[in-house]
């Protein structure tokens, strides 16, 4: 069984990837020196200007470290399952501190996205779990489990 979801993923990540970085961008390009250093942004203004740079709130710089791939369809969808929910709290935190109506339009779209996007991967796992079963490959042996 073959489930091909990386293009669809990808672009779709990318895709989110891009609107945060446009929100970033558009925050920061008129900021002045004295504002920089108001808002603790400094450090991060000699390293990148106001260029988005992917990295966590706590300043640790993304990687492809943090994909986990094991080549189990049901153990990568379940990854991407807690990867939604995880985004989708994230988008939560963010509008707990946001006050601009701005930003919070398009983090509320992106939340509604890792939703839908969680939605669709438990019904993949289902889906999964499905086909495996009838080909007696994976995730449950009737010979086995009874």
């Amino acid at each position: 069984m073959r489930l091909s979801f990386g293009p669809l993923v990808g672009t779709e990540e990318l895709g989110h990837l891009e609107m945060v970085g446009t929100l970033v961008h558009q925050l920061t390009r008129n900021l002045s020196d004295s504002q920089i250093k108001t808002a603790g942004f400094d450090a991060y203004f000699v390293d990148h200007t106001t260029g988005v740079y992917p990295q966590f709130a706590s300043g640790y710089p993304w990687s492809a470290s943090t994909m986990q791939v094991t080549g189990d369809v049901i153990a990568d969808l379940t990854e991407d399952l807690a990867a939604e929910q995880k985004a989708r709290l994230t988008y939560d935190n963010i509008l707990r501190l946001s006050d601009d109506p701005d930003v919070n339009d398009v983090i509320r779209f992106l939340r509604e996205r890792e939703i839908v996007h969680f939605q669709r991967f438990g019904e993949a796992i289902e889906l999964a779990k499905q086909r495996l079963d009838q080909k007696n490959v994976y995730f449950t042996n009737p010979a086995f489990d009874k």
